[in-house]
């Protein structure tokens, strides 16, 4: 006895459902060429309309078709995905199509860059930042992990023995205050701090 494609309209409805309301789920029955089932339908397809799938071929390899872009009549963006439905006999008998519509995400991704993007030629304004420490300290230490292919979190003692120097010969410890920012940033005590500045200045260091 050939399997019902009604067993799958279970399926859609929940694909539907968790996806919703982005999602519609449409499920094609080739034996009679026609849409048999619409989860959340905004396509304005209707159930017993033509599919026009008899073009696809379904081969006994294929499984899966897609993802491919798609364009709904009302001209939003639709990422869709097909799924090839055989009998036990491995015979198509159906398939199930998932239209995702994706023009809200393609508009957040727009509004998030456009937040984000600075105009051409922009730079810091000498004004604000010619004596902020703070600033040229975050720089420093995010090009520096940067280039070492690590994170603050990830400094080993050595590593942050390391920058401490480095930091104390560009002369980041200028600042007022700066020692205790530093160790904030670096995540390590002040004391510790201040011990690896001994040490980069020739004195020596007390901590293994």
């Amino acid at each position: 006895m050939p399997m019902p494609l009604s067993a799958f309209h279970p399926l859609c409805d929940a694909i539907a459902l968790l996806l919703q309301p982005q999602a519609e789920v449409v499920l094609h029955d080739l034996a009679t060429e026609t849409v048999a089932h619409i989860a959340n339908p905004f396509s304005r397809r209707d159930i017993g309309e033509p599919s026009l799938l008899h073009e696809i071929d379904f081969r006994p390899d294929v499984a899966v078709i897609g993802p491919y872009e798609k364009v709904n009549f009302d001209g939003r963006r639709l990422k869709s995905v097909s799924a090839v439905l055989r009998d036990p006999g491995g015979r198509a008998i159906g398939v199930l199509c998932i239209n995702l519509d994706v023009t809200h995400l393609h508009t957040a991704i727009e509004l998030l860059t456009n937040l984000t993007r600075l105009p051409a030629g922009a730079g810091q304004p000498a004004v604000l930042f010619h004596e902020d420490w703070h600033e040229r300290i975050n720089q420093y230490v995010h090009g520096w992990t940067a280039r070492n292919g690590t994170s603050v979190a990830d400094l080993s003692r050595a590593q942050k023995r390391q920058l401490v120097g480095e930091l104390a010969s560009d002369g980041a410890f200028g600042g007022r205050h700066a020692a205790a920012y530093i160790s904030r940033v670096l995540q390590m005590s002040r004391a510790s701090v201040y011990n690896y500045l001994r040490a980069a200045k020739g004195g020596g260091t007390t901590e293994g």
